[in-house]
């Protein structure tokens, strides 16, 4: 154990995807005024991209803590991005908390102490149960949630509704297991909404550093994050003359039959030309494989956030995605390249019986508020049969 690992630093940030990673290495650049959070700034190499890693000019400020899923690509991802983080002069601990009956409770024993001693909390996923979980543990008088994309949306939303935390796309499932389950969660995720009101009642500070299109409610602050620090690190892109399609794991979580999917893939490759497919990070194999073979497409498994991917390049022209966050994200973070972002409709016929009608009514509003996105058809879904 280091000695920075037995001082509580100040800021402690938790997150649990590629992304949410991302997005606090691009909170704690804007807090920092454009140079890194408790370091000094790194200086660029001969030839472009970054140079060798930042000088601490006092010990971090920031700790951020990796709890990584099980999936192999996530992990592949967060390890990545931990080293940038580490590149930056941040601390990055990973701290496993899956994969067994006392996995949870081991970490949560691990982090006890940090949790309750940090002045400020930086969260990537306020849906997430685990992290719910650590909050009950929270002393800090500030709170920061960061992009987990769109579901960002739905997070200040339903805090300005006062209703309990539930992803968009799990609203209304799960039957009665589901529901006992939530039941006996219930006290949780409770005190994690009282955890994210501010005010003089409980002498907290909210702020959400988002790309996303939302609107503070009460004393909650916004802040916008326009990938700063991704467009100082990295690019500009050199540009292909073809079309990338971006997938989604919009089939993954049940919401988009798999049959209407491949057609709509299918046919947007035709339509726009598209050579490249980025894959989402929890989109199966056999999946990819079938869209492969039926489409031609290459597949490209990135193996960091899209935003980064595209800002190093090279890149089409176009890029065109289903309602997801990168249609908020890629216009920031591509400013100023001439790559064109755009967002194609899910189509109603695409979507799965058991999809519930919050999915539906989020995939228009994800699209409907893509402000910096040409906005394309729904390709039509084909009769059944």
């Amino acid at each position: 154990m280091t000695p920075s690992d037995t001082t509580p630093p100040p800021t402690l940030a938790f997150v649990e995807s590629p992304v949410q990673l991302l997005n606090v290495l691009e909170w704690a650049y804007a807090q920092g005024g454009g140079r890194l959070l408790g370091t000094v700034p790194r200086q660029p190499a001969r030839g472009g991209g970054t140079g060798p890693a930042a000088v601490a000019a006092e010990p971090s400020a920031l700790r951020i803590v990796v709890l990584p899923p099980t999936d192999p690509m996530s992990r592949g991802q967060l390890r990545r991005m931990a080293g940038l983080a580490r590149d930056e002069g941040h601390e990055v601990r990973w701290q496993e908390a899956r994969g067994g009956r006392l996995a949870p409770l081991k970490a949560l024993a691990a982090l006890a102490r940090d949790v309750r001693s940090a002045r400020r909390v930086v969260i990537g996923d306020p849906f997430s149960r685990y992290v719910q979980l650590l909050l009950t543990l929270v002393r800090a008088e500030e709170l920061v949630v960061v992009d987990d994309g769109t579901a960002t949306m739905e997070f200040v939303a339903q805090t300005a509704r006062g209703e309990r935390l539930v992803r968009w796309h799990r609203a209304g499932g799960g039957g009665l297991p589901g529901r006992l389950r939530e039941l006996a969660y219930a006290p949780v995720s409770a005190t994690a909404r009282r955890r994210f009101t501010p005010g003089p009642a409980t002498g907290r500070r909210v702020e959400v550093f988002t790309s996303m299109p939302v609107t503070a409610h009460g004393t909650m602050t916004v802040r916008l994050n326009d990938f700063a620090w991704t467009r100082a690190r990295f690019g500009p892109p050199r540009l292909t003359k073809g079309t990338d399609l971006v997938g989604t794991s919009l089939v993954e979580t049940g919401v988009v039959d798999p049959d209407r999917y491949l057609d709509a893939v299918r046919a947007l490759a035709l339509e726009h030309g598209a050579t490249r497919y980025f894959a989402h990070r929890r989109e199966s194999p056999e999946k990819l494989r079938a869209l492969s073979e039926a489409t031609g497409l290459e597949i490209v498994r990135p193996d960091l956030p899209l935003e980064l991917i595209a800002r190093r390049g090279p890149v089409g022209r176009t890029i065109v995605s289903f309602p997801s966050t990168v249609v908020h994200t890629l216009p920031y973070a591509l400013i100023g390249t001439g790559v064109r972002v755009a967002v194609c409709d899910v189509d109603p016929g695409w979507l799965t019986p058991s999809a519930s009608d919050r999915a539906r009514g989020f995939l228009a509003g994800v699209t409907d508020t893509a402000r910096d996105a040409h906005r394309l058809p729904a390709q039509a879904a084909p009769a059944a049969g």
